[in-house]
């Protein structure tokens, strides 16, 4: 399970495993907060394509799906 600061998402860098679209780099562009400053969700973008997917900030805590830096 990666540890993870709901403050520090923001230019935070992951790797998708397995690749998204053949795609597995990626850095955490916007963050979402609700009127409580909770995180409600998360925009990855591609490093190689510059793609943006909307995920849930707790599906990065799942290291079967997400390590965090590059690797």
């Amino acid at each position: 399970m990666n540890n993870l600061n709901p403050k520090k998402l923001l230019n935070s860098k992951w790797t998708a495993t397995p690749a998204i679209n053949k795609e597995k780099h990626f850095v955490i562009v916007e963050v979402e907060y609700d009127e409580d400053a909770n995180v409600i969700a998360c925009i990855t973008e591609s490093v190689f394509s510059k793609n943006q997917y909307p995920i849930s900030w707790r599906d990065l805590k799942n290291i079967e799906k997400w390590r965090q830096g590059w690797k």
